[in-house]
């Protein structure tokens, strides 16, 4: 699935923000963190393959550790998130079960 362009718009924020793309900081850390979250939370779903191709493509990325930690860090939220919303509760009003 290719990525939506409002991620990658998100990814250039990535891109900008971070000055050192050789090592990453705690608050680059914080930032990517953040910025998938938003991602998630916003119901956008993108494969972390292709999030690693396009850090890998993108050119200022050159350390393939770094690239590494950004595509782990989009896979965790997003898995973090799909757990965290997979036991919603349908409320019985939404439900549409013959009782």
């Amino acid at each position: 699935m290719p990525l939506l362009n409002s991620i990658i718009l998100r990814l250039n924020e990535i891109t900008t923000n971070v000055q050192n793309k050789n090592a990453l900081t705690e608050d680059d850390e914080s930032l990517i963190r953040q910025i998938f979250k938003d991602i998630s939370e916003k119901g956008e779903y993108y494969d972390v393959d292709e999030i690693e191709s396009w850090f890998e493509n993108e050119g200022s990325w050159n350390d393939k550790d770094v690239r590494m930690r950004v595509t782990n860090i989009s896979h965790y939220i997003q898995t973090k998130h799909e757990n965290a919303n997979k036991f919603r509760l349908v409320s019985e009003d939404s439900c549409n079960c013959d009782s």
